[in-house]
């Protein structure tokens, strides 16, 4: 199928679930919350079994931005903070991680999706690292959604990490301080050369950011359902996505500015 034939699928799939096919969002970025209390809803004994089926909730999402042909989904899969879980709780996570990768798959290249991750990968185990990266290596040719999963990640640690390397090029004498721009954080961080989120979603009803990318979400439109996450669906994807729509996005400046132009 030709990039054209692939571009009207697209728009006609836009218009199919009643969205505006010229003003759906290139990014976005999801902190998927709420597993382990749809886990006691349900009346699992293990807050871990809402992971599971979490799992069946990102597919389902990332089927849909595929269809809708967005060029990038990102969510909130492990946080630093999540190391401080109990052990047993970290440790059915990382299992997961593994048997997920392995499973999804066929289904990350049937939709023609490549797999992304940031954080600090190095720390998470040795098996879950390295079916990571065969994943990563496996679906690194496929050019429809880049799915990126935020694993032992938190934003303060990325910036610190980002400012650490400024820092160093200044204290060896290839930068001088005051010649310092954004340009200069922006690409030591872990999303360096993707753009930047223009929606935000988090479900369960909590309403903060939870140390999920700081600096990138400057301009984000952000969305928040009490649905919890395993129950999150396309329909509520599409009802997030309608809702940006209605936003005007104006980057610190007026209305009048915008309709000017």
């Amino acid at each position: 199928m030709s990039a054209v034939e692939n571009s009207k699928v697209f728009i006609d799939k836009r218009i199919e679930v009643g969205l505006d096919p010229n003003n759906v969002p290139n990014h976005i970025a999801v902190i998927m919350d709420g597993n382990g209390r749809w886990a006691q809803k349900q009346g699992f004994i293990a807050r871990v079994r809402g992971h599971e089926f979490g799992v069946e909730a990102l597919r389902r999402i990332t089927t849909a931005c595929a269809e809708l042909g967005l060029g990038y989904l990102t969510v909130y899969a492990f946080s630093t903070e999540n190391w401080n879980r109990p052990k047993a709780e970290v440790e059915g996570l990382m299992n997961i991680l593994i048997n997920a990768l392995e499973k999804e798959l066929p289904v990350l290249q049937k939709n023609n999706v490549r797999l992304n991750a940031i954080g600090n990968i190095k720390s998470l185990p040795e098996k879950a690292n390295k079916k990571l990266n065969s994943v990563i290596n496996a679906t690194s040719s496929n050019d429809g959604l880049t799915l990126t999963l935020a694993l032992s990640y938190g934003s303060q640690d990325e910036l610190v990490q980002a400012i650490r390397k400024v820092a160093k090029q200044v204290a060896e004498g290839d930068l001088k301080p005051e010649s310092i721009t954004e340009e200069h954080i922006e690409k030591h961080l872990f999303t360096a050369g993707m753009p930047h989120p223009d929606l935000l979603v988090r479900t369960s009803g909590e309403q903060r950011i939870s140390n999920y990318l700081l600096w990138q979400l400057a301009y984000a439109e952000f969305y928040f359902t009490p649905v919890l996450w395993p129950d999150f669906d396309a329909e509520g994807l599409y009802e997030a996505i309608a809702k940006f729509q209605k936003r005007e996005r104006r980057f610190g400046q007026t209305s009048e500015q915008l309709t000017a132009k």
